[in-house]
């Protein structure tokens, strides 16, 4: 999504599936698919004669082994905070000759952020669990945290660590937002609180337990102000519009869960 942003699509020989279901129009451009970044071989990524493999954490020791098997330049990026995702879209913007529209990029984003964090400055800021995967249960990435602050919430528990559904629901908090790696927007709101035993949390009690499509808040790119939009949308519902990627537990969801009541 980043060479997205920049203007560099063209440039793009292979990708991920996962890279295709953030940015579609890659798909059109008869780009090669690879599977994922865990499972990619060295023949696959030979056969794309790539000149630069770029890759975000997380993937596994052995990917690594076969893009260094297959002799291109390799690009590891290992971004925590949102200031790391803007050094990280200046050094591909560089790298790829497009500093300009790199900065530009960076400074859409820090524009967007700032307006929905002006919007909110005088809310009250409801306490919100986000979470990047079911089992075992771990809490969203530190710019996922930014920007839950940045939408008008307070992020509970600790950003991009292993907790328990007990821990989380002794925290009580009045919003949950799933997020779950490479499940889209299908993750089940209604099997997880039940299952968990959240139904006496307030944000289940209230009706404000949420899924955000999964490309929206952990692709570390310009991507974020999808998920920014739809977390406003989630924290501060009386502010901010219904938002493209948000899908609420009172839903009727495309998967057939049943409305929470």
């Amino acid at each position: 999504m980043i060479l997205a942003a920049i203007g560099c699509l063209d440039r793009i020989v292979a990708c991920t599936k996962y890279c295709a279901d953030v940015c579609p129009e890659i798909s059109s451009r008869g780009t090669t698919i690879v599977a994922d970044s865990w499972t990619a071989s060295t023949d696959q990524i030979v056969a794309a004669r790539p000149d630069l493999v770029i890759a975000a954490v997380p993937y596994q020791e052995k990917a690594v082994i076969e893009i260094l098997k297959s002799g291109a330049r390799f690009l590891g990026l290992a971004p925590k905070t949102l200031a790391d995702i803007y050094t990280d879209i200046a050094a591909i913007a560089g790298i790829m000759g497009a500093t300009d529209r790199g900065a530009q990029a960076i400074q859409e984003m820090l524009r967007e952020i700032e307006a929905v964090r002006q919007q909110t400055s005088s809310a009250k800021r409801p306490r919100v669990f986000c979470e990047e995967w079911g089992k075992p249960l771990i809490s969203s990435q530190p710019w996922v945290a930014e920007l839950v602050s940045a939408a008008g919430g307070e992020f509970v528990g600790t950003p991009g660590k292993q907790t328990s559904a007990e821990a989380v629901l002794a925290q009580n908090p009045d919003v949950v937002i799933a997020a779950w790696c490479g499940a889209g927007n299908r993750v089940p709101l209604q099997k997880i609180i039940r299952d968990r035993g959240w139904e006496p949390m307030r944000a289940a009690k209230q009706n404000r337990v949420y899924c955000i499509r999964d490309e929206f808040l952990n692709t570390p790119a310009p991507t974020l102000i999808l998920g920014l939009r739809a977390l406003a949308a989630a924290i501060h519902p009386n502010i901010f519009p219904q938002a493209s990627g948000l899908r609420c537990i009172s839903d009727i969801a495309l998967s057939g869960e049943l409305i929470f009541q």
